[in-house]
């Protein structure tokens, strides 16, 4: 059952043509570690299509049944649960349709439905290698990253794009929202085929860690693009991180924000200072290491965010020119029809670098 190890799902002409044919714009990343463009494959885009462009519009009311939690529960067993779907035959077939390297993964024997298979743990310390440098941030999980600031006077500034700067973090806490005032983000978007565990960018403390309620729109960057601000709208957890103590990473405060999506049921706080062992859930005053597990998403598609205080970090110059690049096409833009291309990173790679801190 052993499949090639691969970085990402093999783009096809039949799955090309069949973009074309639903005459929708196609969705392209840079792959970092070659800078090859790749065509992404977009599951269920279709009917993402269907519920976002008319649904939504015509049918308010049952766009808002259809992204609720009971709604999102039955997506969840339909996809993940049913008996059909486990058989060894299903789960081989989707192994090879997702492009999942079997060789990474601890106990392969046990991933016997699609619920276990995204809720697969790997070998981290040996396939997703860190810099040793604590100064370094390590990118939380596989994922298509984008960067962006929240400065005006910034290249990187991205106006209410993917989420309201407020909202996200949560109306009800001045303090969070003014120590993060003019600094930057990275967004996560991990899709369907990858390994779901998020693990700590930074090492430091934590001094707060709350619940925002929310509905569970998809991250398909179709249903991203015509939803106003969709991240600061879906269920997420937020996890303020202070980096300047002892051991820490020294760039300030770091929050760490966990976004449902579709299909996902829950986000699991499950910390291990040493592979996957004895996990604790996440509470305030815990030390956190950089790039060991954190918490589980079950299962689907979802999205991290990261927010970093004002001058405290600079994002690696390829993933820089990436977001720009001339020949990738991208659902995403900034505005004035430029384009956002997202790299596709892997957990504990550096994604950003300790800045230029002012003191201020």
């Amino acid at each position: 059952m052993a499949t090639p190890c691969m970085d990402t799902p093999i783009a096809s002409s039949e799955r090309h043509n069949h973009m074309r044919m639903l005459a929708r714009p196609e969705h392209q990343y840079i792959q970092r570690h070659t800078g090859r463009v790749v065509t992404e494959r977009l599951f269920s885009d279709r009917i993402i299509h269907l519920l976002y462009a008319h649904a939504r519009e015509n049918a308010p009311r049952v766009f808002d049944m259809l992204t609720s939690r009971r709604a999102n529960d039955g997506y969840a067993l339909w996809q993940y649960d049913l008996p059909t779907r486990r058989s060894p035959a299903a789960v081989t077939r989707l192994i090879r349709q997702l492009g999942i390297c079997l060789e990474e993964c601890l106990a392969p024997e046990a991933l016997t439905s699609p619920r276990r298979l995204f809720e697969r743990q790997i070998r981290f310390w040996q396939h997703r290698p860190m810099a040793s440098d604590k100064c370094h941030i390590v990118s939380p999980a596989d994922a298509r990253m984008l960067v962006g600031a929240f400065a005006s006077q910034s290249q990187l500034f991205l106006k209410e794009k993917f989420f309201d700067y407020q909202d996200l973090l949560g109306a009800d806490k001045p303090k969070w929202l003014n120590a993060f005032r003019g600094g930057q983000f990275a967004i996560f978007r991990l899709t369907p085929e990858k390994y779901h565990y998020n693990h700590l960018p930074v090492s430091g403390h934590v001094r707060d860690i709350y619940e925002i309620q929310g509905v569970y729109h998809s991250c398909n960057p179709g249903a991203v693009v015509r939803m106003v601000t969709p991240y600061s709208k879906n269920r997420r957890v937020v996890t303020i991180i202070d980096t300047d103590v002892p051991n820490g990473s020294h760039i300030g405060l770091v929050a760490m924000i966990e976004v449902v999506a579709l299909m996902i049921g829950d986000i699991v706080q499950c910390y291990s200072a040493h592979h996957y062992d004895a996990p604790r859930a996440v509470a305030p005053g815990m030390f956190l290491k950089r790039g060991q597990p954190k918490s589980l998403y079950r299962p689907g598609s979802s999205v991290d965010v990261l927010l970093f205080q004002k001058n405290r970090v600079r994002f690696c110059d390829d993933i820089l020119s990436n977001q720009h690049h001339l020949s990738a096409h991208s659902r995403f833009s900034s505005g004035f029809g430029r384009q956002l291309v997202e790299t596709d990173v892997r957990v504990r790679e550096t994604i950003a670098m300790k800045g230029t801190h002012d003191g201020g």
